[in-house]
């Protein structure tokens, strides 16, 4: 049974997709024993509450040094034993321990289709904000392995979704979400739970 953390930061759409999904046999071999946040307030934390799963918040402000967080982090995600940890919407810039840990056993769903609208600031409403700025046809999300890049690590799943006319930045990532964000990450998960996915020379290949 691969056992899985998720780090989110806000809502918590994603991770709930995950539980539904895991709940609905959609993930298989699996199941999520824990939930990571660094905010207090974060929702994801109630829905994690709501599903019995551990949560915890490892909040940088409550730390005086940033390496202290980045020992308490790496503390926090090592307390559950995880097999795999799941980014989803977590955003703190992780510390290169805590990845290195992690090499090959770190995914994160991102809201474009990588490499276009990722890195450095693309996050949240502003990745839709500059597809619709740009005139894109087609968007998207994208899940990949974390590696001390910024959204750079080799690309698992991807999922194209239409831009339409007269959307907004908040129309396009709900769209986004429902079609291709809460189906790429759960599928990954059983993907990796059931051993159907390898990294070699720098990329990710379903087997």
């Amino acid at each position: 049974m691969l056992r899985v953390v998720v780090m989110v930061s806000g809502g918590g759409t994603n991770l709930q997709a995950v539980l539904d999904a895991v709940r609905d046999g959609k993930i298989t071999n699996a199941e999520v024993v824990g939930v990571i946040s660094n905010k207090p307030n974060a929702y994801a934390l109630t829905r994690a509450e709501n599903a019995g799963i551990p949560a915890v918040c490892v909040s940088p402000k409550s730390y005086s040094e940033r390496e202290q967080f980045n020992e308490a982090l790496l503390a926090a995600v090592d307390s559950f034993s995880p097999d795999l940890v799941v980014l989803a919407g977590f955003l703190v810039i992780l510390p290169e321990l805590l990845i290195r840990s992690y090499k090959n056993r770190m995914i994160n769903i991102h809201p474009s289709l990588i490499p276009s609208f990722c890195g450095k600031g693309f996050y949240g409403l502003k990745v839709h904000e500059e597809v619709l700025a740009r005139g894109c046809r087609v968007t998207g999300a994208t899940v990949h392995f974390v590696d001390e890049g910024c959204d750079s690590g080799p690309i698992l799943l991807q999922k194209a979704v239409e831009v339409r006319q007269g959307d907004t930045p908040e129309v396009l990532q709900r769209r986004v979400m429902e079609e291709a964000e809460w189906q790429l990450l759960p599928r990954a998960i059983d993907l990796i739970a059931n051993g159907k996915v390898a990294v070699k020379d720098g990329f990710a290949q379903i087997l």
